[in-house]
Order: structure tokens, then sequence, then C-alpha cells
């Protein structure tokens, strides 16, 4: 037991020792860089070389026979200006601009980087970089002229690019960009290329506006002119296609219209036969009517009124025939009464008469009665005195009749001597 013990510790111390030895030997290399592998032998792009490059994955440094060194391929931004510097022309321009840049990552100018800026600080690789743009770009300045520096900046960063590009892959440097950003000058050139250019565009601006104006106006004119006549020409057909459809509808109209009156005229003609019928019947409907409700009973009313009437006169001529009749035996009576018949007669009346007075004086209580005027008798005598009234009711009996009803009292009273 103490022995697999012994032999488990000294497998498990292995282990770790191995582990410590693979740490400190095995080396990974990041996208962003390179591995450099100094001490052993090879050969890269046909020539023999003392090292070897490591670019992503890993390797295993041999120990004691090689030493690694890293190499940062990430982007180097640069600020490339100038300042005076001559152009085609004598005309000292400055210009501004940035670039990006890095360390190659591929044979061949990986080695050349290798070879120049092994163990070398970003900085410095940098401020070479920057004086190598520089440089080229003082002369690229000089195979152009203001005005192409200054219109055409893409053209004038691509001939920098394309100048400085064998020299820093010399160097082992790969430039990925390069942008102009300001080109100036300090004795006024550019600006008053810019005056001058700016006018000429005003003036070309100017003259095509005013060719414009007039190329519009005359179009105006033009396609004004056009539409009016496509109006004119437009109206004219329609006036003309409406008077043939007036002339048609009245020519197509003229039978239907005929047809129309004439089919009014028998209409009217069929009503008023109808009509014709209709009031004879009518009249006739009034004939009878009128027969039944007025002359029906005209004629029964003209039968009863004959009727009454004959009644009523049968009724006078029997009355005036009794009355004839009476008169004829009070005449009789009369003459036979001989001269009293006139008093008999009045003295028949004078009962009625008397009634008749007396409901006059129906109110009063007579006690005495005394007849003045020669018929006997004297002064009333106790009670009220009525002799003005019996008096006054005689007077007016008398003016009314005829009768003098005292003097025939009195007559009867007074025998005659």
């Amino acid at each position: 037991m103490s022995l697999l013990a012994a032999l488990a510790g000294i497998a498990v111390l292995f282990v770790l020792v191995l582990s410590v030895i693979v740490s400190r030997l095995l080396y990974i290399c990041s996208p962003n860089e390179v591995l450099i592998f100094s001490g052993g032998q090879r050969a890269s792009a046909g020539k023999r070389v003392g090292y070897r490059v490591i670019k992503g994955g890993r390797a295993i440094r041999v120990p004691m026979l090689e030493a690694v060194d890293r190499m940062d391929l990430t982007n180097m931004p640069i600020e490339v200006s100038v300042a005076g510097a001559y152009s085609k022309g004598g005309i000292p321009l400055n210009v501004h601009g940035i670039a990006n840049l890095k360390i190659a990552g591929e044979p061949p100018v990986l080695d050349n980087a290798v070879e120049r800026f092994l163990g070398v600080d970003r900085r410095q690789i940098m401020a070479v970089a920057k004086e190598a743009l520089e440089g080229n770009l003082r002369g690229v300045l000089a195979t152009l002229t203001p005005e192409e520096v200054n219109q055409d900046k893409i053209k004038f960063a691509q001939s920098l690019l394309s100048e400085a590009e064998d020299d820093l892959r010399r160097i082992g440097i790969e430039l990925d960009t390069l942008k102009i950003q300001d080109v100036s000058d300090d004795v006024g050139y550019l600006d008053s290329i810019g005056r001058k250019q700016s006018a000429e565009i005003q003036k070309i601006a100017l003259i095509a506006e005013a060719r414009s104006k007039a190329e519009a106006a005359v179009q105006a004119s033009s396609n004004h002119r056009d539409t009016e006549l496509s109006r004119l020409d437009a109206t004219a057909g329609t006036l003309k296609a409406d008077n043939a459809r007036r002339l048609t509808d009245a020519q197509t109209r003229i039978a239907a219209v005929v047809a129309e009156a004439k089919g009014e005229v028998a209409s009217k003609l069929a009503r008023a036969e109808a009509d014709v019928a209709v009031q004879k019947a009518r009249v006739e409907q009034v004939r009878r009517q009128l027969q039944a409700d007025a002359l029906e009973p005209a004629r029964a009313r003209k039968a009863a009124a004959e009727a009454s009437a004959k009644g009523a006169a049968s009724k006078i001529i029997e009355q005036g025939r009794a009355t004839a009749a009476a008169m004829e035996n009070i005449a009789v009576a009369w003459k036979n009464v001989g001269d009293n018949a006139r008093n008999v007669f009045l003295l028949q009346k004078v009962e009625r008469l008397m009634t008749q007075v007396m409901q006059t004086v129906s109110g009063l209580k007579v006690e005495k009665l005394t007849v003045l005027g020669g018929i006997g008798g004297g002064a009333a005598s106790g009670g009220p005195d009525v002799t003005g009234k019996v008096i006054a009711a005689s007077e007016q009996l008398k003016a009314a009749t005829g009768v003098d009803l005292l003097g025939a009292v009195r007559d009867r009273m007074i025998p005659p001597t």
C-alpha cells in the first residue's frame, strides 16, 4: 500500500511538473499578432532566415534554443501633414491628411518588418512610417498643379497611395487607407482660383438659367397655343356634334311627335265620346233623381195642399153658410121683435161686456152702487167711491164699440112714459 501511494504521488508530481513546463513552453497566437520564434533555421521567400513565424494558432518553444517575440498587427492611424510643399508651377501648398497603416502579416513583406521592427516600440514604427509618407507626399505634390490637387482629392490620394506603397512595403508596412482632408496655401492662390471658378460657374449658371427661362417661355407659349388650338378644335367638334345630334333628333322625332299628337287627339276623342255617354247617363240619373227628390214630393205636397185647401174652403163655406143662416135668423128675429130688437141685442151682449169690464175692478169690494145721470139713487155711503171708474169704463166701451152701456141700463130701468 505504501508503494502504491508513493507511485501515485510521483505520478501527480510528474503531471504537475509537466503542466508547468508545457505552460511555460506553449505559446498561443491571437489573430491580430504574429509570434517570432528566433533561433532556428528555415527557408522563407527563397532565402534562409534564423526564425520561424506563427500567425494564429499555437506553437511550443524549444527550450534553451529559441526565443519568442510578439509583433502587433493592429491598425496604426497617422496624421500626415506638409506645409509649404511646392506644387507644379511653384505654388506652395499646405496639405493635411490621415493614413491607416499596419505591420504586414504575410511574407515576404513580413520578413522586412521582422528584420527592421522586431522589438521596436510602436511609436518609433509610426514615426518612420510618417516620415516616409510625408516624403512621398511632397514628391506627389511636385507632379500636380494646385488646381488638380484641389479639385480631385481622390485622385491625389490614389497617386500618393501608389507612390508610397512600394516604399512602405520595403520596410514591412502596409498602407490600408489614405484620405486627404484639407488643401490650402498661404498666398491665396486657391482662393483666387475658387473665386474665378465661382464666377465662371455663376456666369454659366446665369446663362443656363436665362436660356432655360427663355426656352421655358417659348415652350409655355407654344404649349398655350397648342392648348388653345386643341380647345378650339374640341369646342368646334363638340358644337358640330351637338348640331348634328340635334338635327338627327329633330328628324327622328318628327314621326314620333306626329304619332304622339295623333294618339293624343284620338285619346281625347275617345275620352270625349266616353264622357258624352257618361254625361247622358248622368243627365238621366239626375233627371230621375230630381223626379224622385223634387218632382214627386212637390206633386205630393201639391195634392196635399189642394186637399187641405179644399177642406179649409169647405169649412169656410160651411161656416159662411152657418153664419148666413144665423144672420138670416137674427134678421128675422130682429124684424119680428120690432123696435126693441136693438135693445134686446145689446142686453144680450151686456153680460159679456160687463164681465170683461168688471175684471178690471175685480179686486174692489162694492157695498153700494149709485147710478148718476137721471137713473135715480143717491150718493154712496160707506166704502170706496167707484163711480168715476164705472163712468170711465162705460165711456171707453162706447168709444170702442159705439154701445152706450149706461144709456141702455137707464132705458131698461126707467120705462118710457
